[in-house]
């Protein structure tokens, strides 16, 4: 008697075949990017697999390899090999078509009209071009004194800010390390991330990672054959049992959004800074990335795990505070790190451009963007404890310490994006972001107008069936 499983069955619904091992994995692939395979779904056993299609177990475990180098498929121990929850050559959106007269705060962009008016170059000189010269001195001396003023803690206590008052020493061994470190131009801080993992990490090696997480990130790990360990977020940042467990599970490198943290709003508070610390005291090579993207606009000192670990990076970014196309950012980290980024640098792209570094240098010496930055900051924060306040007057948690969203935490989140936009809100879908923290929607509040914030939180309401009195339109539906 032939007993037929649901794995042998699997060739028979995805037309696998292949007689070598890039062909065994072409095949998987293409189910892969046309939607057929679903994320964590199981592949065949190698010898399984071999028999069907007459090959040597060699050339599908090769295959097999090929796939989890490329960022297609993990292996699970004994739960085999399966389909990664977010393979890099899947079909992922992160927007879609917003009807006319719906409100689209899908971005999670900086709104436009609060953006520092910048200016280009009087006069572009590049007779002094080196590809030696990493940083233009002019960028380096307005980053320090940037970075000083961001980590000056004792200022900060005395004005009050969020966290400084219970900063420790640790905290300002690290505020003197990152403020005297070596300084490296790169192209937006997602490319910092990407060359960091790139030099210290290969493919299958583990990166923890925050859950829900900044979705480009996570993107960037699967492209590179990376495993995200997830670490769950609550306002004060990962959960530090998290960090232990993937520690534990032989997590290479860690990354954390330091504030303004995409998509949940989370700030590292000193205490969970802290509490972050001692657990990677006991893994001296693992890599620490801080991602402080938010640093122009978030008052206060950044509390980071910088030297906690021998390997680690800090990035201070332009995009948030200087507008998106503005594709630079600073990477300070440990001589090791920066020369390994470095060199990646000088085999492809030589450097950031003079000109852009200069760009960037002028608008940081403005004594007038800072007006200009200061009331973007003020403006976000009004527009997140508006949203946030009037959702709880509703009896609707949502989330938003800092930076330009608010997370609301849903049954459905399938159910609640399409329900917005029939009352003519666009959100995002929590599935954009999500390991395997619960569903929820990101609302980004940058662009949000002055009482916007109680229609917004009633059609929130109607939507997760708490009355309805949002304007209804049949019909729409989003995609997840």
């Amino acid at each position: 008697m032939l007993i037929v499983s649901e794995q042998s069955l699997w060739w028979e619904r995805y037309k696998l075949a292949g007689a070598g091992a890039s062909e065994i994995a072409a095949s998987v692939e293409a189910a892969v990017t046309a939607g057929l395979l679903s994320p964590g779904e199981a592949l065949p056993p190698v010898r399984e697999l071999a028999e069907r299609l007459g090959v040597n177990p060699n050339t599908v475990a090769a295959a097999y390899r090929s796939l989890r180098d490329r960022g297609t498929v993990e292996t699970r121990g004994r739960a085999g090999t399966r389909v990664r929850e977010r393979p890099s050559r899947s079909l992922r959106q992160r927007t879609y078509a917003v009807p006319e007269g719906v409100r689209d705060l899908t971005s999670g962009e900086p709104d436009p009209e609060l953006l520092p008016r910048l200016a280009p170059p009087s006069r572009i000189d590049v007779s002094h071009y080196r590809y030696a010269s990493s940083i233009e001195s002019a960028l380096e001396e307005q980053v320090r004194l940037r970075l000083a003023r961001h980590f000056d803690v004792r200022k900060a206590q005395a004005k009050g800010f969020h966290g400084a008052a219970a900063a420790d020493e640790a905290s300002i061994e690290a505020a003197e390390l990152v403020t005297r470190s070596r300084f490296l131009p790169v192209f937006g801080a997602l490319d910092g991330i990407d060359r960091l993992l790139a030099t210290h990490t290969r493919p299958g090696d583990k990166v923890a990672i925050e859950d829900p997480a900044w979705g480009n990130a996570l993107d960037s790990l699967a492209s590179r054959g990376l495993t995200a360990q997830p670490m769950q977020v609550d306002d004060e940042g990962p959960d530090p049992a998290d960090l232990r467990a993937a520690l534990a599970a032989g997590a290479r490198a860690v990354i954390v959004t330091t504030r303004a943290q995409n998509p949940y709003g989370a700030v590292v508070s000193p205490r969970r800074a802290t509490l972050l610390r001692a657990e990677l005291a006991a893994y001296p090579e693992v890599l620490t990335i801080d991602d402080d993207h938010g640093a122009d606009l978030t008052p206060g000192v950044p509390h980071v795990l910088c030297g906690a670990t021998k390997h680690w990076a800090y990035l201070y970014s332009a995009s948030k505070s200087y507008g998106p196309d503005l594709r630079i950012a600073v990477l300070v980290g440990d001589d090791d790190s920066t020369d390994r980024v470095a060199g990646q640098l000088r085999h492809t792209a030589r450097r950031v451009s003079g000109v852009m570094q200069e760009i960037w240098a002028t608008a940081l010496a403005d004594p007038e963007h800072d007006a200009v930055l200061a009331r973007a900051a003020e403006t976000y924060a009004e527009n997140r404890r508006a949203l946030i306040g009037e959702l709880a007057r509703r009896g609707i948690e949502a989330h938003g310490e800092t930076g330009l969203n608010v997370w609301i935490p849903v049954p459905d989140e399938t159910a609640a994006a399409t329900g917005l936009l029939a009352r003519g809100w666009a959100v995002s879908p929590g599935s954009w972001f999500r390991v395997r923290t619960g569903p929820g929607v990101r609302v980004t509040v940058a662009g949000l107008r002055p009482g916007e914030a109680a229609a917004l939180a009633d059609a929130v309401a109607a939507a997760l069936g708490r009355g309805d009195t949002g304007r209804s339109a049949a019909h729409r539906t989003v995609p997840v």
